[in-house]
C-alpha cells in the first residue's frame, strides 16, 4: 500500500517510523517545511509540496498530522479521492469545520480512523474490562487529571511557536490534551452536560487557555471532574473511578491498574516491556488493517466528532460561565 503523510512534526515522524517498522516502505511526504526538527531522517522519502500533486500519486491512505487548524485542508480532498484517512486528534478546530468531511464520509468515499491512541493503552483497556465485568459495582464518580509543563514537551523548539501555544493553529490545553474526552466517553458512554472554568493562570507566554477544570455528567449518571493544565511540574496523568463496590486507579506513568474492594487490592501491571510508543505502533497496525479492509475502525469519525464537541462544550462553558447540555 502507498501512504501519504501530511505534517512532519514530532507526531508525523513517529507515524513515519512506525509505518517503516511495520514493513511499509511506499511512503510519500507532503510538506510545507515549517517543522523545527532536523530533516535527516526524511531524506530517503520522496516529497511533494503541493497537495494536489501529492494526491495525484494515488495513495491508498493519508496520515494527517499537521496543525489542528489545517486538518480539513488535507482531509477533505483526500477523502474525496477515496483514501483511507488517519486523522490526528482533535479532528478539527471547531465542530462546524467537520461538516464537509462528514458529508464526504457519509457518501461512502473513504474509511476513517480518529487517532486517539489511548484506546490502545493496556491499562485503560483493563479499566474498561473491569468496568464491564462489574468489578467495582455501578460506577458513580471519577477524577481525571492531566497536567504537564508545556516547555518540556518539545525541548528542541521554542514552546511559544508550537501549535499547542497558538490559537490560530488550534492550540490551547482543552484541544491539545483532549484524549480524556475520548477515553471517558469510551468508558462511560455519552455525556449529558458539562460545566467548566477555563483560563490563562500561569506565566507561560501563550495566547490560549492553560487551565481547564470541568465537571462532566454522563447519561448513566456517572459524574466527575476533569483537570487539564500546561504548567504542572512534574507531569501527572491519571484516572480514579469510584463505584458502589470499590475503586479503580490508572496511572499513565506505568499504565498499571489498581482495583480496591472490601476484599482487598489487586494490581494489574502493564505488559512487561511496555513503553509509550507501543500505543502508537498498535494504532498504526490497526490502521493498516483498516486500510486493507480487514477490520472496522476502533475509533470512528463519530467518536472523534463527539470528543471535539465535548472539548468545545468545555471551552464554551468556560467562556460564558454556563453549563452546556448535550442531550
Amino acid at each position: 500500500m502507498k501512504f501519504l503523510i501530511a505534517g512532519l512534526g514530532s507526531i508525523g515522524r513517529r507515524h513515519l517510523r512506525n509505518l517503516a517498522a511495520l514493513g511499509q516502505n511506499d511512503i510519500l511526504l507532503f510538506r510545507t517545511h515549517h517543522a523545527t526538527l532536523d530533516d535527516a531522517e526524511l531524506a530517503p522519502y520522496p516529497v511533494e509540496t503541493d497537495l494536489e500533486v501529492a494526491l495525484a500519486h494515488h495513495p491508498d491512505a493519508v496520515i494527517i498530522a499537521n496543525p489542528t487548524a489545517l486538518h480539513m485542508q488535507v482531509a477533505v480532498p483526500a477523502a474525496q479521492q477515496g483514501c483511507a484517512i488517519f486523522l490526528e486528534k482533535p479532528l478539527a478546530y471547531r465542530p462546524e469545520d467537520l461538516r464537509e468531511l462528514e458529508q464526504v464520509l457519509q457518501n461512502g468515499h473513504a474509511c476513517f480512523f480518529s487517532a486517539y491512541q489511548f484506546r490502545f493503552n493496556p491499562g485503560l483497556a483493563k479499566v474498561k474490562q473491569l468496568l464491564d465485568e462489574g468489578a467495582i459495582g455501578r460506577p458513580l464518580s471519577f477524577q481525571s487529571y492531566w497536567g504537564e509543563y508545556l516547555p518540556d514537551w518539545h525541548p528542541w523548539e521554542d514552546y511559544r511557536q508550537s501549535y499547542a501555544a497558538r490559537k490560530e493553529l488550534g492550540g490551547g490545553v482543552v484541544l491539545t490534551l483532549c484524549h480524556p474526552m475520548d477515553y471517558l466517553r469510551w468508558l462511560f458512554g455519552e455525556v449529558r452536560e458539562v460545566f467548566a472554568f477555563t483560563g490563562h493562570l500561569s506565566e507561560l507566554e501563550v495566547d490560549v487557555e492553560d487551565l481547564a477544570e470541568a465537571v462532566l455528567s454522563f447519561e448513566n449518571d456517572v459524574t466527575g471532574n476533569l483537570h487539564l493544565d500546561y504548567y504542572r511540574r512534574s507531569k501527572r496523568h491519571d484516572l480514579e473511578i469510584s463505584g458502589t463496590q470499590g475503586t479503580l486507579n490508572w496511572d499513565y506513568a506505568d499504565s498499571a491498574v489498581r482495583l480496591r474492594t472490601p476484599q482487598g487490592e489487586q494490581v494489574f501491571p502493564a505488559p512487561q516491556g511496555f513503553e509509550r510508543n507501543q500505543m502508537f505502533l498498535d494504532e498504526m497496525a490497526h490502521f493498516i488493517e483498516l486500510t486493507a479492509g480487514k477490520t472496522t475502525s476502533r475509533c470512528t469519525f463519530e467518536d472523534g466528532k463527539k470528543a471535539l464537541e465535548l472539548a468545545w462544550g468545555i471551552l464554551q462553558s468556560g467562556h460564558y460561565h454556563q453549563r452546556v447540555v448535550y442531550h
